[in-house]
């Protein structure tokens, strides 16, 4: 393990949520490259722009049916309650 170039300060709260999250062997740089890194691998929106257009849209029509049969549904059930 490379020595320290930098120190940083951390508040009480902070160093207890490291101590927290730390692992057996794991140094306080450690913990904090893999927080980092999880936070950069775990984004909402990484996984958004992979389907084709046609796939999209295959989705959207698919949720567009099932939404127009769902109301189908609660309209009937309510006619058949009076």
């Amino acid at each position: 393990m490379a020595t320290a170039d930098e120190q940083i300060r951390v508040s009480e709260r902070v160093k207890r949520e490291l101590n927290r999250l730390r692992r057996e062997g794991e140094s306080y740089n450690d913990v904090l490259e893999r927080v980092l890194e999880e936070d950069r691998t775990g984004d909402f929106y990484d996984g958004f722009g992979r389907w084709s257009d046609e796939e999209a849209e295959r989705v959207r029509e698919q949720r567009r049916k099932s939404k127009d049969e769902r109301k189908k549904r609660m309209r009937k059930r309510a006619e058949d309650a009076t």
